[in-house]
């Protein structure tokens, strides 16, 4: 197991630092409207969803009904739908620990397993489940420290939920830099442009992700195909 962590924590080190700082503002966030350490602890174990999480604050605040955050949090994190297909295939032969791979699915564990190879000697599904579980645990330690530290010293959260905007930019931008397939990015930006123009600022979100599902269900066979060739060659170099 040691072998195991110390091969998979340096890939995390940048994912430590941003669930830390998004753990704390969330911890802080929901300590701001009475909800203590205990509480941050239980819904990061249970939950588990940033944006989400994030978004559950304002609704408790607003006191917004339990169906209102369930259809909220459902058109969040829809995308997680298109995550879980393509790592169907990645996942198989994980056994028990799968049900718990595909809960800790987030944007950040996404990133980190499409964009690193698996190290050499050690099992797929234990590099997956590492990454995962630290992961969580930095989420978690991230949201008790902040909700234990805004519960003694009084913080001003204006604006503290833009730490989440942050970080989704910065994963866009490594993962331009990692992956050679930039469509789907490309997709992203001006579908969400073009949203923005048409629907505004209040009205993108549900338009933006009906779209773009339905344009990347339909380029998959595109996309999939250039993974294709790009894998191909490197075979070929590989026996040569």
């Amino acid at each position: 197991m040691k072998h195991i962590i110390k091969q998979v924590f340096p890939k995390t080190v940048p994912v430590l630092a941003g669930y830390l700082s998004l753990g704390i503002a969330f911890g802080l966030l929901l300590q701001s409207i009475g909800y203590g350490p205990g509480w941050a602890f239980i819904m990061s174990l249970l939950v588990y969803a940033g944006s989400a999480q994030f978004l559950a604050v304002e609704l408790l605040a607003a006191g917004s009904t339990l169906l209102q955050v369930a259809l909220l949090t459902f058109l969040i994190n829809f995308r997680h739908l298109f995550y879980g297909l393509s790592m169907i295939e990645r996942y198989r032969g994980t056994g028990i620990r799968k049900a718990y791979l595909i809960f800790g699915l987030t944007d950040e564990t996404y990133a980190l397993l499409t964009g690193f190879k698996v190290p050499e000697g050690m099992r797929d599904r234990d590099f997956y489940f590492a990454i995962t579980i630290m992961h969580h645990c930095y989420w978690i330690c991230g949201s008790v420290i902040g909700a234990a530290a805004g519960s003694v010293i009084p913080f001003d959260t204006t604006g503290i939920d833009f730490v989440m905007t942050a970080l989704f930019a910065i994963l866009v931008v490594e993962q331009w830099k990692t992956n050679s397939k930039h469509l789907p990015a490309i997709l992203g930006f001006a579908i969400t442009i073009g949203a923005l123009i048409i629907f505004g600022a209040d009205n993108l979100l549900i338009p933006t992700l009906i779209v773009l599902s339905f344009a990347l269900l339909c380029l998959r066979p595109v996309l999939d195909k250039s993974e294709e060739t790009k894998e191909k060659p490197e075979k070929e170099g590989a026996h040569g």
